[in-house]
């Protein structure tokens, strides 16, 4: 069995295979490690083996690792569906709240952060193929939540996140990996306030490569990690 060094090592390899196929710098692809029931121990031996920084989907799971230590050494993400009374529990604690998907879960945000006197970096999820049983935002309500973020205190907009369906063949989300590309361009070329458009949230285990290859620069991997989970 391949130790999480080990499996780091041929991510980023597979990542600069990738990058340099799409012609982009390896060194701007972010490694996130999906840590979501991993103890502190290994979360603590991903850091060591580089990678960018750890995300979390639970904010209980979250608070009690954060006791342990266990993210000592990288910055700490939200990545999971994030509960509108959970907010006071995340912002402050997570460098990135990757997971903002409303209107009001926004506002929230803003209004947390603003009463901390910070600025708290998040990115919009959008629900690329309009599924039913995933949060975000559709595609369409982009210019609406991003209008509201360039009026809202406290936070900043640093991109946008996605986790588009399970593929059933080779290949399968690249359509929709590359409708999030252009997605992140137009807004790129739009002037808001409160936006800078630094990151493209997606691909995870098994399609990251993919994803690289359409424009993604922040991938969060946790099988590829850590093994499968129990």
């Amino acid at each position: 069995m391949s130790t999480i060094a080990e499996n780091v090592q041929k991510i980023r390899e597979q990542i600069s295979d990738a990058a340099i196929n799409r012609g982009a710098d390896p060194g701007l692809i972010r490694l996130v490690a999906a840590s979501k029931t991993k103890s502190a121990s290994e979360i603590q031996k991903a850091i060591a083996a580089g990678v960018d920084a750890v995300g979390e989907n639970r904010q209980q799971e979250m608070s009690g690792k954060l006791l342990q230590g266990a993210y000592e050494g990288a910055p700490l993400h939200f990545i999971g569906h994030l509960q509108r009374n959970k907010v006071n529990k995340i912002v402050g604690v997570c460098q990135l709240i990757e997971s903002v998907s409303s209107v009001a879960l926004l506002t929230q945000i803003g209004n947390r952060a603003t009463s901390m006197g910070i600025v708290q970096d998040i990115l919009i999820e959008c629900n690329i193929a309009g599924e039913d049983s995933k949060s975000g935002i559709m595609a369409e309500e982009l210019p609406m939540l991003f209008d509201t973020a360039s009026q809202t205190p406290g936070i900043m907009v640093r991109g946008l996140m996605a986790i588009p369906p399970i593929a059933t063949e080779k290949a399968g989300n690249r359509p929709y990996f590359a409708r999030m590309y252009e997605l992140f361009v137009d807004i790129m070329s739009k002037k808001y306030d409160n936006v800078r458009m630094d990151f493209l949230s997606m691909g995870m285990s098994a399609d990251f490569i993919d994803a690289i290859c359409e424009g993604s620069n922040m991938i969060r991997l946790g099988t590829a990690i850590f093994g499968t989970r129990d």
